[in-house]
């Protein structure tokens, strides 16, 4: 069993699923952090290279800090390609320079990726900003209701035991 993170996760299933036990991350999410840890889609976990567990526990550890992935020049439709005379070492520092004057913001989606502890804590600060302000949605939450319109004339003991903030 590969450990990351004080999760453990099952050998036998595939990486993009096993990642999905952490919590805040989806399938969305954990497809996207195979790919750009090189991780195969049909790569199980007990297949993964230590390499790769390392390079997973130390981005999930903080994706903030990760370094960013290469950006690599695209070519547009009415491009001619540079003689052969250049080197390649002059195009890159050329794009890298037009990268830097064009100022583009780095979409990395999993720059703010926030799981485990983190994003409870955020979810359970909402709560507890929702009830301080007295919405609507905190209300329900104060009362163990359900809060997104859910019907509470049969079914709301699962509500009940879901909408507990931990009273600690």
């Amino acid at each position: 069993m590969v450990h990351i993170l004080g999760i453990n996760l099952p050998d036998n299933k595939l990486a993009k699923f096993a990642l999905t036990s952490i919590y805040g991350i989806g399938h969305h999410t954990a497809h996207r952090l195979c790919a750009r840890l090189q991780v195969h889609d049909k790569c199980k976990v007990k297949d993964l290279s230590p390499f790769q567990v390392t390079s997973l526990a130390s981005f999930l550890s903080s994706p903030g800090t990760a370094p960013p992935l290469p950006r690599y020049p695209l070519a547009t439709p009415d491009y001619v390609p540079p003689p052969t005379s250049v080197s390649t070492q002059e195009l890159q520092a050329n794009f890298l320079e037009n990268y830097r004057k064009k100022k583009v913001k780095n979409s990395d989606p999993l720059k703010n990726l926030k799981i485990e502890s983190e994003l409870r804590r955020e979810i359970r600060e909402n709560i507890a900003h929702q009830r301080m302000i007295g919405s609507y949605v905190g209300r329900r939450h104060a009362m163990h209701l359900p809060v997104r319109g859910q019907n509470t004339q049969n079914n709301a003991k699962t509500a009940r035991k879901l909408n507990r903030l931990d009273r600690h």
